[in-house]
């Protein structure tokens, strides 16, 4: 009885795992998640003939229109296991109640895996090297969007225009980074597009609105380096990119900016002891492995902040002093 006891509550918290979400990461609006059988798969890189509009009128006993496959490369990979587990002692456990104190350990070792993954894709997002010259901009001296000359809005338009010029499909989402969106939300030019905009600040509604993208959300997550200090994940930075919405319909064959391929079923919490029995350790194990499969889709602005600024300095030209208050 006791052993089935714990099978039943090893599953429920696989559920509970399963469902558990933390506001702070958003990797998931770039990296979208697509499930396989197999640990060993197929990725498909994708180029701009992925995203072509094709003719498709037919004349009276015309031949039909025929697709030539192409836009994509194709390579094997290996998805990665990753595993974090949690100890709780037999006297911790005597003196809590069980679910509760395993449900604690399945938040922490869930929340351990995300993290992780947030941090992968962030990283693979924010690498300069991963665009091509015409799909990545480095702000610097007033185009950095704390000075009151700079124009997000030009920057963000351009940054557009790469994409679908590239795609013909304009980026539909916005991942920016904590540091960069408190400047952001501040910005001049931003502010001045609000009438009576003394003293308020920009709010994401009104940057979907001016910047035209309708799936807009601000990287918050936090990790401790190696030598404990507090570091923010999605950096000084702004990624915009093209997802597709497909839903459960989505698979490795759509054309997209980026996906995370997780082996299906694959995200589980079980429980082991190691030797003396005193101490259980609660295990949560999940397959995946973020791709980034159209560069082309994307775009990265980096350099947000002037780290030169200067308040005193930040002066608007004769001409605009009276504008925009």
């Amino acid at each position: 009885m006791g052993r089935l006891e714990d099978l039943r509550i090893n599953a429920y918290l696989s559920e509970v795992a399963r469902g558990y979400r933390n506001n702070a990461f958003v990797a998931d609006v770039l990296f979208t998640t697509i499930y396989s059988e197999k640990e060993k798969i197929d990725i498909f890189q994708f180029n701009k003939e992925a995203f072509n509009i094709y003719d498709t009128e037919r004349a009276i006993r015309a031949n039909s229109n025929v697709i030539a496959p192409q836009g994509f490369s194709k390579h094997t990979a290996t998805l990665t296991e990753h595993d974090l587990s949690y100890p709780i002692d037999y006297r911790e456990e005597q003196e809590a109640e069980k679910v509760k104190l395993q449900l604690h350990a399945t938040n922490v070792v869930t929340n351990g895996l995300q993290l992780k993954h947030e941090k992968e894709c962030a990283d693979l997002a924010q690498d300069l090297s991963k665009y091509d010259t015409d799909n990545k901009k480095i702000l610097s001296g007033k185009s950095c969007f704390n000075w009151k000359v700079s124009d997000p809005q030009g920057v963000i338009d351009d940054a557009k225009n790469a994409v679908s010029s590239k795609i013909a499909q304009d980026p539909n989402t916005m991942v920016i980074g904590e540091d960069a969106w408190r400047v952001l939300k501040r910005n001049h030019q931003l502010k001045g597009l609000i009438s009576n905009n003394q003293n308020k600040l920009i709010t994401l509604e009104l940057l979907k609105q001016f910047f035209e993208i309708e799936n807009i959300v601000i990287g918050k997550s936090i990790f401790a380096d190696a030598n404990g200090n507090f570091t923010r994940i999605w950096k000084d930075n702004i990624v915009l990119a093209y997802v597709p919405k497909l839903g459960a319909s989505r698979t490795e064959y759509d054309p997209s900016y980026g996906y995370t391929v997780r082996k299906k079923d694959a995200l589980n919490v079980d429980e082991y002891n190691k030797e003396g029995n005193k101490v259980k350790y609660i295990r949560a194990t999940d397959i995946y492995t973020p791709f980034l499969v159209g560069a082309e889709a994307g775009y990265l602005i980096s350099g947000v902040n002037d780290p030169s600024y200067d308040s005193k300095q930040d002066t608007l030209p004769k001409e605009d002093e009276g504008t925009n208050g």
